[in-house]
């Protein structure tokens, strides 16, 4: 069973899905092309999170390709690591597909999802030689210079960074709530300055690039600690 949070950019909403079963369809997914199983894929996580933007990017993807899509990996936590710092894997929001696949039929799978224009980023075939990498990022980067960076974030702020972030604390042991909502409140608020006071940075209780950095850096594949919240 899993509990699956969907962001909603439109309405800046979260959604709570309860109970799901493994092989029950991705909510917002059409029909059964893409499962809680194959979304979850090699994480262990009991919660799990994307956002609407990103069914319906796989959706159009999935019928512009017009057959089955393997998935090898898409969610991931960032203590469980696997990706760099930045990925959109953690994210909820990022694919990477075709692993079986021939190249033939992976050039097909790129060339469906470039032209959906509905991923925020679609990796070079160049940079993938064995899979097909597409996620739906959002917002602006914090850092200068990159677009594959995580947005500022700030009391107020919801979605899935959010949720990275409330992730990552909690794992570092600082307490953000009870469980990841993807809501920046009072106790996220203060679990990050507290952080940020420990590691000399500027105590504002805002997550920019150098909070960012050290924050993903500290956490990145550490595993699951006593102090981990889903």
């Amino acid at each position: 069973m899993a509990r699956l949070l969907v962001y909603d950019a439109y309405e800046n909403r979260v959604y709570t899905y309860s109970s799901l079963r493994e092989n029950d369809p991705m909510p917002y997914s059409t029909g059964r092309t893409l499962t809680v199983r194959e979304f979850r894929g090699k994480s262990n996580s009991p919660v799990l999170w994307t956002t609407i933007a990103a069914m319906e990017a796989w959706n159009l993807t999935r019928r512009k390709y017009g057959r089955g899509i393997p998935v090898g990996y898409a969610f991931r936590r960032i203590w469980e690591g696997g990706h760099g710092t930045r990925s959109q894997h953690y994210a909820g929001v990022a694919f990477d597909v075709g692993q079986s696949f021939s190249r033939t039929q992976r050039t097909a799978i790129y060339n469906a999802a470039r032209s959906t224009g509905a991923w925020g980023y679609v990796e070079p075939l160049s940079q993938t030689p064995t899979w097909v990498h597409f996620d739906r990022r959002y917002g602006t980067p914090a850092c200068r210079g990159t677009t594959a960076g995580y947005p500022t974030l700030r009391r107020g702020s919801r979605g899935c960074y959010v949720m990275i972030l409330q992730d990552a604390l909690s794992t570092l042991g600082y307490q953000t709530g009870n469980r990841i909502d993807g809501i920046f409140g009072s106790r996220t608020e203060e679990a990050l300055k507290g952080f940020q006071r420990r590691t000399s940075l500027r105590a504002d209780g805002v997550c920019g690039c150098n909070s960012w950095k050290k924050i993903s850096t500290a956490v990145l594949g550490v595993g699951r600690t006593k102090t981990t919240i889903d």
